[in-house]
């Protein structure tokens, strides 16, 4: 018995590793973009506010994508569906590769972006077919891993390798495609059943014992995702502005901090309950925010860095603490429709604030821009924070 379940984890890990390279390769290339951004601001004259518009339609066209199809695998496998969203990537990449102007550059994220809804939600159930506890972790971790691998792999390009605006999206066209031959070598860890045209329909639903504490930690949840869409449209080129450092990669390695602090958070903090990670994260995003405004206003990248280091293990135990409060209350027929509105939530916040960052940029600046952000994401995290500490103590009584 011993022998054959020792067996059974031997098959899983490989299953396992593709499927989490796989996953970590689409978030990577999402993330490929961001230090592009600048560069495209410059060859294509695009305002800071297009910009933000290009980055935003892929957060739209991604949670589209999650809203009809997340649950689309659970009816014709794991497999087909995530062969297919590894073609949209394909063709996101050659879009990239061709791009000559911004309507390129949008139908490129939006095409990006629907292959990410899709793979993310198939993906992230194939991890945990094949190991419950495993695939969830792995589940919150490879994305931020691929997201810094891209960002720092991205300007480590354009900084030392030739086609600056062309090489990374050819490389990631190779690795898909790689992707895409290699996933009929792996096991189907799905099932297929009828009801494939009805899961396209989107669930939202949020259970009447999860909408207090739903409300109550919106607030966190709402600043979390907005840091990051500040993160990966706009630092860059913030970086580039009040720093004076034109370098693509130091304004990759402040948004590979991020990602990369976020992870490591996410990893070491798993066991803890939500209450403490939210306040470990608002304490650490604090502290970070009003260091990398620090590091703005006195133009020094190390300062920036450091304040990024923080910000981001708040922004990943803010994460964690955000779906451990409200997904152990769902019972389980009702957790997809739950999650399905908290990723409404995440990505409205994560898109929408940036197209109104990019206005701002243009008008006030880079400078203000990150001072009124700052100020804003501190007010909700703080209104956050006393919300729930006030439940808490309404529930005591």
């Amino acid at each position: 018995m011993l022998t054959a379940a020792k067996s059974t984890e031997n098959a899983q890990r490989p299953s396992i590793g593709f499927h989490a390279l796989t996953l970590a390769t689409f978030f990577g290339a999402s993330a490929a973009p961001t230090p592009l951004y600048r560069i495209y601001q410059q060859n294509f004259s695009l305002s800071p506010l297009l910009i933000t518009v290009v980055f935003a339609v892929y957060a739209f066209a991604l949670l589209a994508a999650l809203l009809t199809a997340g649950s689309i695998s659970d009816h014709l496998g794991r497999k087909p569906v995530i062969f297919f969203a590894l073609v949209l990537e394909i063709i996101a990449m050659a879009l990239f590769v061709v791009a000559s102007g911004p309507g390129w550059l949008i139908a490129a994220r939006i095409v990006q972006g629907i292959a990410t809804g899709i793979a993310g939600a198939s993906l992230g159930a194939a991890l945990v077919d094949v190991d419950r506890a495993k695939g969830q972790t792995v589940n919150s971790i490879a994305p931020l891993c691929g997201m810094a691998v891209g960002a720092v792999g991205t300007s480590a390009l354009i900084q030392y390798g030739p086609f600056p605006m062309h090489l990374i999206y050819a490389l990631l066209l190779l690795a898909f495609t790689l992707l895409a031959a290699a996933i009929w070598l792996t096991r189907e860890t799905g099932d297929r059943r009828p009801g494939a045209l009805g899961s396209l329909i989107p669930r939202v639903a949020i259970p009447p014992q999860v909408k207090r504490p739903l409300s109550l930690v919106t607030p966190i949840n709402i600043a979390n995702w907005t840091l990051a869409g500040f993160y990966l449209s706009l630092v860059p080129s913030l970086v580039a502005s009040t720093t004076g450092s034109g370098a693509p990669l130091t304004g990759g390695a402040v948004v590979t901090a991020l990602m990369a602090s976020g992870a490591i958070a996410v990893y070491l903090r798993r066991s803890k309950s939500a209450s403490a990670n939210l306040g470990f994260g608002v304490s650490a995003k604090t502290l970070g925010i009003l260091t990398v405004v620090a590091g703005v206003h006195l133009a020094n990248v190390p300062l920036l860095l450091i304040g990024t280091v923080f910000t981001g293990a708040g922004f990943g135990t803010n994460f964690l603490g955000s779906l451990g409060t409200i997904m152990p209350l769902a019972k389980a027929d009702e957790r997809a429709g739950l999650l399905s509105a908290f990723y409404v939530q995440s990505y409205l916040a994560f898109s929408l604030p940036a197209i109104l960052a990019g206005f701002l940029a243009k008008s006030a600046g880079y400078a203000l821009t990150t001072d009124i952000y700052a100020t804003v994401i501190l007010l909700l995290m703080g209104a956050g924070l006393l919300g729930l500490r006030a439940g808490r103590r309404k529930a005591a009584a």
